[in-house]
């Protein structure tokens, strides 16, 4: 089985994210995606909330076609996407499916020159990013009828500080588990 790997930190999960998994199986031959939150993160970013609160609101995603995966989390990586490949299963392919907003940060991913070389990655267009530079061994996803959002984890924390609504930019029940274990305030 040829499987997507969406990999992130997932703080919080977001439509955005489904719009990316529907139109990688909508408009690739990828027949599963994997959503992959991580344990750690490369390069560090601010203000993350705990991986457990981050993978159970993950696992709110219902989409047929997409699971969950825990191979990070479980083993503890560093969030280099390189170390995740001794762990996945043998008997598929690989993809990862990655937005052009981390295009510009790509040369930071830690082993990225040999990551390219071991792993495609398909390349979601962002909506206030550009679509370049593009690597060795990397695709832009591109179709008449895709579409794109500027809907992100950043905004959605901003709303949630300002006390403004999120139930429609994140998956059902995301914006409810927010609430009541007090997160991004």
């Amino acid at each position: 089985m040829h499987i997507g790997l969406l990999g992130g930190v997932f703080n919080p999960p977001h439509i955005g994210h489904l719009l990316m998994a529907q139109q990688v199986l909508d408009f690739t031959d990828m027949e599963e995606v994997w959503f992959l939150p991580s344990y750690g993160q490369h390069p560090p970013k601010p203000h993350v909330a705990p991986v457990e609160h981050r993978l159970a609101m993950a696992k709110m995603f219902t989409l047929p076609k997409t699971r969950v995966s825990t191979l990070e989390i479980d083993h503890k990586l560093d969030g280099n996407t390189i170390t995740l490949l001794p762990y996945l299963p043998k008997e598929h392919t690989y993809t990862f499916v990655m937005g052009t907003d981390w295009l510009p940060s790509f040369t930071l991913w830690g082993s990225w020159q040999e990551l390219v070389k071991l792993l495609p990655f398909l390349v979601f267009p962002r909506c206030g990013f550009p679509n370049e530079p593009l690597y060795e061994n990397m695709t832009l996803l591109t179709h008449p009828m895709l579409m794109t959002s500027n809907i992100s984890a950043t905004k959605t924390r901003e709303r949630v500080k300002l006390g403004l609504p999120i139930d429609q930019f994140v998956p059902q029940g995301v914006g409810e588990y927010i609430k009541e274990h007090g997160l991004y305030k």
